[in-house]
C-alpha cells in the first residue's frame, strides 16, 4: 500500500519576504537611538547688550583688578553700569576711589535703561563726573536715528565740569553676526552718521568705546575718526594693548570685568583735574 503524502504548497514568497523585510526595519528603526536636533543658541534679549559684552568671548583673556590697579595707579578710576547692575551703591564705589561713571542710556531706537536715572543721577550725587552711553545696533535703524534717540534719552552733554561726553558703544553684536551685516565701507558710514550727529545736537565730539580686534574686522581698521573723538579702548589685561588705527594713545581704558560692587572697571588716562578738564571740553 503506498502511503500517501500530504501536498504542502510553497505559496507565493513575494508578498511574504517584503512582509518580513517591512518587520526587521521597523525593528532596527525602533532599537537605533534618535538623533536628537542640537539646540539653537540662546540669542539674548533686545534690549540686554551692556558694554563689554563680546570682549571676553572674542578677545579672550581677564585681567585682574589688582594687577591694572597696581600697574595704573597715577590714572582716575571709574565704573560703567546698566541696567544689569539695577540700582548702584554709589557711596561704596566712592568710597573705594571711583572718581567717574558711564551709564547705558539707550540701545537703538527701541530700548531705554530702566535703571539710568538712579545710575546717572546717583553717581552724579555721590560726587562723581558721569556720561552716559549709547549701545549701538547698526543692523537696526541708522547712525543718525540712533544718535538722535540717545541725545534725546539722556545722553545729551552740559559744559558743567561734571558731565562727559556721551559714548558710542561699537562692539561685537550680541545678537547675530559679528559685524551687523555691514561691509567695513558701510559701517564706517554709519559711524560717522551717528558721531557727526551727535555733534551736531551738543556740540562735543563723542567718545568710541570699541576693541582693537572688532575695529580690525568690521571697518578695516579705518583711522579717520582718531583725530577728533576720544578712544575709549576694551581689553581685559593688564596692557591696552594695540590700539586701533587713527589713535595714537587712548582716554579710558575698560580693563576689567571683575572688579568690586559693579563688575565693569575702568581708568581714565590722566588724573582728576584733567578729567574735569576733559569733561568741561
Amino acid at each position: 500500500m503506498d502511503c500517501v503524502r500530504p501536498s504542502i504548497s510553497p505559496g507565493p514568497r513575494g508578498p511574504r519576504l517584503a512582509v518580513t523585510a517591512a518587520l526587521t526595519g521597523l525593528l532596527l528603526a525602533l532599537s537605533t537611538p534618535t538623533a536628537l536636533p542640537l539646540p539653537d543658541p540662546v540669542t539674548p534679549e533686545r534690549g540686554s547688550a551692556f558694554m563689554g559684552m563680546g570682549v571676553l568671548a572674542h578677545d579672550g583673556g581677564e585681567a585682574t583688578a589688582d594687577d591694572a590697579l597696581a600697574a595704573r595707579a597715577t590714572q582716575t578710576k571709574g565704573v560703567d553700569v546698566s541696567s544689569h547692575q539695577r540700582d548702584v551703591d554709589w557711596p561704596a564705589l566712592w568710597g573705594g576711589g571711583t572718581r567717574w561713571a558711564y551709564a547705558k542710556a539707550t540701545e537703538g531706537t527701541y530700548y531705554t535703561n530702566p535703571y539710568f536715572a538712579q545710575q546717572y543721577a546717583g553717581s552724579y550725587d555721590a560726587g562723581m563726573i558721569r556720561g552716559a552711553y549709547h549701545f549701538a545696533t547698526p543692523d537696526s535703524t541708522g547712525g543718525t536715528a540712533q544718535a538722535d534717540y540717545f541725545v534725546e534719552h539722556g545722553g545729551g552733554w552740559s559744559k558743567d565740569g561734571k558731565t562727559l561726553p556721551g559714548a558710542l558703544d561699537i562692539e561685537w553684536n550680541p545678537y547675530g553676526d559679528a559685524c551687523y551685516g555691514k561691509s567695513p565701507s558701510a559701517m564706517v558710514g554709519w559711524i560717522r552718521d551717528f558721531l557727526s550727529r551727535y555733534k551736531a545736537r551738543t556740540g562735543r565730539d563723542a567718545v568710541i568705546y570699541t576693541a582693537t580686534t572688532w575695529w580690525t574686522q568690521c571697518t578695516g581698521n579705518y583711522s579717520g575718526f582718531g583725530a577728533s573723538n576720544p578712544l575709549w579702548i576694551a581689553r581685559y589685561a593688564t596692557t591696552p594693548g594695540p590700539l586701533p588705527a587713527g589713535w595714537t594713545s587712548y582716554t579710558m581704558w575698560q580693563y576689567t570685568a571683575t572688579g568690586t560692587t559693579v563688575g565693569d572697571h575702568d581708568r581714565f588716562n590722566g588724573t582728576q583735574t584733567q578729567l574735569g578738564d576733559f569733561a568741561t571740553g
